[in-house]
């Protein structure tokens, strides 16, 4: 199960550059459900998403690099291009920031997985994270890959 909170931000933290950065590109071969590609550094994996925005089931599963680029030309919309930097937080937890690339910059959104339902929506988030679009669902990636330019 996959439980998580998405904001939008408008401003960086200081320090981007400090923070662990991947590299991920991502493309979708179905939205309902969500069945997606992605490279992630050097790690390549098929996921399956149940529907749902705060809490949904997801299962990764391993694909090789070959794999992965047979599946490449199968995708629906735009293939996501995103920097990812890991921000630890002072409660413990880990803001997942995205740097949109392409057709989806200047996009930025933040992510933070929790291990419970009670405590996503008992969080309060920092400064710099912007409004909550966690159950508005415009901001899945797979919504957003089908999209030409930022919403």
């Amino acid at each position: 199960m996959e439980i998580e909170r998405k904001y939008l931000v408008h401003r960086l933290p200081e320090h981007l550059t400090d923070y662990p950065c991947r590299t991920i590109t991502q493309g979708y071969l179905n939205t309902s459900p969500v069945i997606r590609i992605r490279r992630d550094n050097d790690k390549y994996e098929l996921t399956y998403k149940s529907k749902g925005l705060m809490a949904r089931q997801e299962y990764n599963l391993p694909l090789t690099q070959e794999a992965y680029e047979h599946l490449l030309s199968k995708i629906d919309g735009y293939l996501i291009r995103k920097k990812r930097y890991m921000i630890p937080l002072k409660c413990g937890l880990t803001a997942e920031l995205d740097v949109f690339e392409e057709q989806l910059a200047p996009l930025l959104l933040v992510e933070v997985e929790f291990q419970s339902e009670e405590d996503a929506l008992s969080f309060v988030p920092p400064s710099w994270f912007g409004e909550d679009v966690t159950f508005s669902g415009e901001y899945h990636n797979s919504r957003l890959a089908g999209m030409a330019s930022c919403p």
